[in-house]
């Protein structure tokens, strides 16, 4: 049984124009692809919004910007223009252990914020859901967040 696997993420611009404007190469080499920096052309509401894809990937993946480079996620358009997400490295690896499949992502950039959304079948979950939260209670409990009485609500 397949699901889908969901990331988004905003951000505001002057973040990145600050950034690029302290740290130019530093920035672009670190966290962008050589295709992506000549498409974007220093474009900052460009670069944000690819930015963002590479925030919204990570999540989507689950891994957060752990064993994921910023450089093993690639956002180009196609020859229409739709964003297209190309996974290497890291986040390719990642992508197959769970089996993450029809990969879209939409950017959007305003004056003042950039914001990407991706989507993704996923055909293997890494844990089941009732055992993901079992296990989360179980954690939780331990440290003394939680009482035993208080693991499973009556929602009704």
């Amino acid at each position: 049984m397949s699901s889908h696997a969901v990331g988004v993420d905003v951000i505001e611009t002057d973040r990145v124009a600050r950034v690029l404007s302290k740290h130019p190469e530093r920035f672009l080499s670190r966290v962008f692809t050589p295709a992506e920096v000549a498409f974007c052309r220093g474009r900052v509401p460009e670069l944000a919004a690819r930015f963002a894809a590479k925030e919204a990937m990570m999540k989507a993946l689950g891994t957060g910007a752990r064993s994921v480079a910023w450089r093993d996620i690639e956002v180009l358009p196609d020859r229409r223009g739709k964003p297209m997400v190309y996974l290497y490295g890291g986040a390719k690896r990642r992508a197959t252990t769970i089996g993450l499949d029809a990969i879209d992502v939409s950017l959007t950039h305003l004056q003042g914020i950039s914001m990407a959304v991706v989507v993704a079948t996923q055909e293997r979950p890494e844990m089941d859901r009732d055992e993901a939260r079992a296990r989360l209670i179980g954690v939780l409990q331990s440290r003394g967040l939680l009482g035993d009485d208080e693991q499973n609500p009556d929602l009704e």
